[in-house]
């Protein structure tokens, strides 16, 4: 039996609640799948169109209605959190009990301790939120001067938030006790709540999102998991995407992923960050494995039968 981290991509979820649950039920039985074959596993997941949507409707409510606070982006990527955990909740009982498995499934609420001196905090560049065109971002970014907004993969501009590195999970003790009494733990959504400790050892939330495959990689080191499984929406890692030299790769050491890496292989906002959590992962510690398959194939990716490998 092997402890698996699953990071679900935000954007593989749905921009409604309606659209977010069909595609939570779709996800299930692969999800399932793996637990049929003897394994521990613990999701994670994407939230930045989510949280972003939460972000944008509390300060919009909050300019046309004094009774309305703002709210923080701490607070959204909690209630992102709540609602995504909810649906995966319903989703992957509702497929564990249509195979007859005994599991329970909890969402816990998690924080990510991140460093206060991280230089991220100076240089936003983690897009989050609603795609807007050229004019209207700019007008945006006119009227509120604090705003930082970037153009991100020919979809639209985006808001930039903070994206410090991930140094602990508050809650892994919480986890663990879970996994120990065969619940499926949901946890760390959205790269987890960012946090900083004072010097009284208290955590307090700060405005950043942490990169969802990053936090990913950081909850599987510290909860001793085997494998770390990043789902996305192609079958395995590519050299030269979309070219006619594109060529899959099956499996490949860490220290051959870094080199496609330098040799700029991934994008930005997309594949490089996948690879970078993988990298840090296998990384971590002896025997450590990463796969980055599709979310339809991840059983097959567990046999050997799809994804892309990456070992020490």
């Amino acid at each position: 039996m092997a402890r698996i981290v699953i990071a679900l991509g935000g954007n593989a979820l749905g921009n409604t609640p309606e659209e977010q649950q069909r595609k939570v039920d779709e996800a299930c039985p692969a999800l399932v799948g793996l637990i049929s074959q003897g394994h521990e596993i613990i999701v994670s997941h994407g939230n930045g169109p989510q949280v972003g949507m939460i972000n944008l409707a509390f300060d919009l409510a909050a300019r046309d209605n004094d009774k309305i606070a703002e709210m923080p982006l701490q607070e959204c990527t909690a209630m992102s959190q709540g609602y995504i955990g909810y649906h995966l909740q319903k989703g992957i009982f509702r497929e564990l009990r249509v195979r007859n498995m005994p599991w329970q499934v909890a969402t816990v609420v998690t924080q990510v301790v991140v460093d206060p001196n991280d230089p991220a905090f100076e240089a936003p560049t983690k897009p989050i939120g609603a795609f807007y065109d050229d004019e209207t971002a700019k007008k945006m970014m006119l009227e509120d001067k604090s705003l930082k907004m970037k153009e991100d993969s020919g979809r639209g501009w985006r808001r930039l938030v903070p994206s410090p590195a991930p140094v602990d999970i508050v809650e892994k003790k919480s986890i663990l006790n879970l996994l120990d009494n065969e619940y499926i733990v949901i946890a760390g959504g959205g790269g987890g709540i960012p946090v900083v400790k004072d010097e009284n050892g208290f955590f307090h939330g700060v405005s950043a999102v942490v990169d969802k495959d990053f936090a990913s990689a950081k909850l599987a080191e510290v909860i001793g998991a085997d494998y770390l499984f990043i789902l996305t929406a192609v079958d395995r890692v590519c050299t030269n995407y979309g070219t006619p030299e594109q060529k899959e790769l099956v499996s490949i050491s860490s220290g051959e992923a870094e080199k496609y890496l330098q040799e700029g292989h991934f994008a930005e906002g997309s594949m490089k960050p996948k690879v970078e959590a993988a990298i840090n992962f296998v990384r971590s510690g002896w025997g450590k494995r990463a796969v980055i398959a599709s979310l339809e194939k991840a059983p097959q990716a567990m046999r050997n039968e799809s994804g892309t490998l990456i070992t020490l």
